[in-house]
């Protein structure tokens, strides 16, 4: 019986055809990027105080500057020990019945009563748009900024779970298709969306469907490139996240509205619906459809591009990676040493989830010059996808997984504690704690794959990443509630959160070089697998003293 791998070795395991659609498809990485974190622009809170119409006329009357209205409109409040205007208070006066004076040091309000904002707020970003200044998503009303990053988080991972199974059901091109259209309708609906309702609940649909489409896409591309190229492709694949990354602060610094920028992020998604005429099926899917004629007639037109000609005459095709439905959940926690996998791997999906997207979102309200901060922090990305190709063929997985959510944890913590006066050095160890989160977040992916036998494996990665869903959804929360208390206790958390995880990781057996396990007794007992390996060898080694005494 031929394999499906035995045809893909003559056809080319990574030929001008998967080159071409490994490009096509590295771009759906671009907006995906503008989805997942765009709330740092999208959702940027400028800095804010009360409006009091009063304050207005006055100050335009007598020509007062921005400062000393606002000096006279908000009282002083400790923050963390710093004495700050505040956002969310007003004094409580009536104009009407003040003197009517212009001298600004006449006016003292320190004894006037103190009230909640009453009519709105004045924003401190002049020609700009928000989501927040639009809509007043400040003071008691800020925690609806965070729930514009977890509805998406919500979508992500229903999209996760429905799609999966979509793709299993009906195939991975039409599964990406179907995204692609559901990504253009909620994308642009989201961008004229009239109320914040309407806005978390398309938000919640993108997220659904562009999570799916991503992971459909993933799984075509390792699905029709040779085994030795996977874990390139799928790496390079992640990298090109950081691309849109970088792409992202340069839009957001030219499109001033957040409803325009929704727009441009949405737009690729138009030009991934005519993938539709050059990407194909995979041939894996079509063969465990028992659809082998199709699959064959997709195998030919890859070699063909290849150019490449198929020598064997097939009969029957199968696909040796096909996996058992006998899978369930229970085999996941059923014995000790699966049972430690599972936690330790769904503990370290909700770190990098809840660590990654907190670094990135507390750009936004370190009140440095956040398209240029952004922009610095998007680059130290680069070389995670270098180091994981570099070392984990080298060393090993279980060392740099381990270190790279160490480092990512000790720089957050060290960060929480160097003052604001050493900018640079604050920045750089920052961007340290960026790199190491993002390489522990890309091992993630295919650490999970080689640490699971072959007839459980998809249901354990499954499983296992949707806590990076349940991070996601936390992780605004963690960083924009625990920032009001003080601003650097959010890295506080995300320290301890990854140091724990890095130590957990090494709990986690060596798999470089091993074989991937095909049962669960592989996993409880692989000295003895080793021992059987070992046993074979010198089974098939030639006896050479036999063969000494035979010629003598």
């Amino acid at each position: 019986m031929t394999t499906f791998d035995d045809l893909l070795e003559e056809a080319g395991t990574f030929g001008h055809c998967q080159r071409r659609v490994f490009a096509l498809l590295c771009l759906l990485s671009l907006p995906f990027a503008g989805v997942y974190v765009g709330i740092v622009f999208q959702g940027f809170t400028p800095d804010h105080w009360c409006w009091d119409s009063a304050v207005v006329e006055r100050r335009q009357a007598c020509g007062w500057s921005l400062a000393d209205g606002r000096r006279l409109t908000v009282p002083l409040v400790n923050n963390s020990g710093v004495l700050q205007q505040s956002s969310c208070e007003q004094y409580e006066v009536d104009w009407n019945t003040t003197t009517l004076t212009c001298d600004t040091q006449e006016l003292n309000l320190t004894e006037a009563p103190v009230t909640t904002c009453k009519n709105g707020w004045e924003y401190q970003y002049e020609g700009r748009k928000s989501f927040v200044t639009e809509f007043n998503l400040v003071c008691s009303d800020g925690w609806l900024v965070d729930m514009y990053q977890s509805m998406l988080n919500v979508g992500f991972l229903i999209g996760s779970f429905a799609f999966g199974y979509f793709a299993d059901r009906f195939g991975r091109k039409i599964s990406f298709l179907i995204s692609n259209v559901l990504n253009l309708i909620s994308g642009i609906v989201l961008a004229v969306a009239p109320n914040y309702i309407s806005i978390l609940v398309f938000r919640t649909i993108f997220g659904f469907a562009v999570k799916g489409g991503w992971m459909a896409s993933y799984v075509l591309l390792t699905e029709i490139v040779g085994v030795e190229y996977r874990r390139m492709v799928g790496t390079l694949y992640q990298m090109f996240f950081s691309v849109g990354i970088l792409i992202l602060p340069l839009l957001a610094y030219f499109i001033t509205d957040w409803r325009w920028l929704q727009v441009v992020i949405t737009a690729p998604y138009m030009l991934f619906l005519t993938y539709y005429w050059f990407i194909p099926e995979s041939p894996r899917w079509l063969i465990s459809q028992n659809n082998s004629s199709k699959a064959l007639e997709i195998v030919e037109a890859m070699a063909k591009e290849n150019k490449k000609k198929l020598s064997k005459k097939v009969e029957t095709l199968s696909d040796n990676e096909g996996d058992s439905t006998s899978a369930s959940l229970l085999d996941l926690i059923r014995t000790p040493n699966m049972r430690k996998h599972t936690f330790i791997l769904m503990f370290n999906w909700f770190t990098s989830a809840v660590v990654y997207q907190g670094l990135i979102m507390r750009v936004g309200i370190t009140r440095g010059n956040i398209y240029i901060d952004f922009l610095i922090s998007g680059l130290v990305e680069f070389p995670a996808a270098f180091l994981i190709l570099f070392t984990i063929e080298r060393i090993g997985r279980r060392l740099p997984f381990a270190s790279a959510n160490i480092v990512a944890g000790a720089s957050c913590l060290i960060t929480a504690f160097i003052p604001d006066s050493m900018f640079w050095f604050k920045t750089v160890v920052a961007c340290v704690g960026r790199l190491g989160i993002t390489m522990a977040f890309e091992m993630v992916v295919f650490v999970n794959t080689e640490l699971y036998p072959t007839f459980v494996r998809n249901l354990g990665v499954s499983v296992c990443s949707t806590l990076c869903d349940v991070g996601g959804i936390v992780s605004p929360f963690l960083l924009y509630r625990l920032a009001v208390i003080w601003q650097e206790l959010p890295l506080i958390i995300f320290g301890i959160v990854a140091l724990i995880a890095g130590g957990l990781v090494l709990l986690l057996p060596e798999t470089r070089g091993v074989p991937l396990p095909e049962t669960i007794d592989d996993i409880e007992f692989p000295n003895r697998k080793k021992q059987d390996e070992v046993e074979n060898q010198q089974m098939n080694k030639p006896d050479l003293t036999n063969k000494e005494t035979t010629s003598l």
